[in-house]
């Protein structure tokens, strides 16, 4: 599996370190990120507990973050140098 994810994440041009792993702290993340409670996405993914959850959105995010971020910021500013030309 890791050989066909590492694959499909070559395809995409994402970083090559990306595992399984990411997606399900990425996963994590973003539930709690939308408010779901931490005991419910404890439940999801399996976790013995809370405090792992909860560590794994404190590590994780701040990553998702930057990096979303600043996508979002090629992507508008790419839109603004396109909508630049066409006044």
């Amino acid at each position: 599996m890791r050989r066909d994810f590492r694959t499909i994440v070559r395809k995409a041009g994402l970083e090559p370190e990306w595992t399984p792993r990411e997606l399900r702290h990425s996963f994590v993340s973003l539930l709690s990120d939308h408010g779901i409670p931490l005991k419910r996405i404890s439940m999801l993914v399996g976790h013995s507990s809370q405090a792992t959850a909860e560590a794994v959105c404190r590590k994780q995010l701040c990553t998702v973050i930057t990096q979303e971020a600043e996508a979002m910021d090629q992507i508008f500013a790419f839109k603004a140098e396109c909508s630049d030309g066409e006044s």
